[in-house]
């Protein structure tokens, strides 16, 4: 039995989130900066136990313009500076979108649809990027965006959100109804699937690797026609690599061709990654809705904050700031 929640002293809601996960810290940190007593339930053993863990924390709304629709783009410019804000950590050097030589039209079709980017040629990649020098005769450069080390900044929000009067339990089982709440903010994706019409997982599989002799500043999209992909730098030397998008809900462990055609495009970025170490490889399951929009739905005392697709530290930030405004706006 879970021992009765004591509530900050102050006249704000009583708000129960569940989930501790990108969209559940970023809902509870802001609900907490409004003035509501905020208590975070996770089933868990810690933050981002679910699909927030093996995210890439990029902060690129220009580029996600490339796949995503416009609103994606527009209601995350603000973004980056909410993350700056509220985390340590948080990098401003821009995307590079790279193609191998073959795929050059794959370039021009990135370009097609995004902006706010520059054209660059081999000797702005080698200013940019030294390691890829002569690697690449053209690249796009969007300098407006950045990224953050999710498992560092999920660290970071909850420990603001304990320091602001906050709480989080872990381990609390899914099903447990705690009394004494005047408002439940449910943000346990795929966890809430049956509750929420329409919505689906949606696979995406990740490596972790170490490779010291290759110095990236910034995450570098790979273009392919077949699997692009992206790698994220972090500290050590140690480089995220993801972006398959698998309409499945089979959470089961990575695919052998997957791993192959992923390595396959880091080797292609830069042959010293034939060396690197594998440190980790993850799957999970993206909850998802049939337009791909993360959304805010409630009835009554109850939010649900969920769809999050790939855009969960992207869209996170207005996602809870539009709960914020309905507990806020109603109480």
């Amino acid at each position: 039995m879970t021992a009765p929640t004591a509530f900050p002293q102050g006249p704000g809601p009583r708000v129960l989130v569940r989930g501790a996960g990108v969209s559940g810290l970023t809902a509870a940190v802001t609900l907490a900066e409004r003035g509501a007593r905020v208590v975070v339930h996770e089933c868990g053993p810690r933050v981002g136990w679910g699909a927030s863990w093996k995210a890439g924390g990029m902060l690129a709304p220009w580029c996600e313009a490339e796949s995503a629709t416009p609103e994606v783009t527009a209601q995350s410019l603000a973004s980056l500076d909410w993350w700056d804000a509220h985390v340590p950590g948080v990098d401003r050097n821009g995307t590079l979108v790279l193609a191998p030589p073959r795929d050059m039209r794959e370039i021009m079709r990135f370009g097609r649809r995004t902006s706010h980017y520059e054209t660059i040629g081999e000797a702005e990649i080698a200013q940019l990027e030294p390691d890829l020098a002569d690697r690449f005769s053209r690249a796009l450069f969007f300098a407006g965006e950045g990224h953050v080390n999710p498992r560092d900044a999920l660290a970071a929000l909850a420990a603001r959100l304990v320091e602001m009067g906050g709480e989080i339990r872990f381990n609390v089982p899914v099903d447990e109804q705690p009394a004494g709440f005047d408002w439940v903010v449910d943000c346990t994706g795929i966890a809430a699937r049956d509750k929420l019409a329409g919505m689906r997982g949606v696979r995406g599989e990740m490596l972790l690797l170490r490779c010291p002799d290759v110095t990236l500043r910034r995450p570098v999209r790979m273009l392919h026609p077949r699997i692009p992909i992206y790698i994220v730098p972090r500290a050590d030397h140690v480089y995220m690599v993801g972006a398959t998008m698998i309409e499945s809900e089979n959470a089961g462990p990575m695919t052998l061709r997957s791993m192959v055609e992923m390595l396959g495009a880091v080797y292609a970025l830069h042959p010293a990654f034939g060396e690197a170490e594998i440190l980790e490889t993850g799957t999970g399951l993206r909850p998802s809705y049939p337009d791909n929009m993360p959304a805010v739905r409630h009835e009554g005392r109850h939010i649900h904050i969920n769809g999050m697709y790939r855009h969960g530290f992207l869209l996170s930030p207005v996602r809870a700031a539009e709960a914020a405004d309905i507990v806020f706006g109603a109480a």
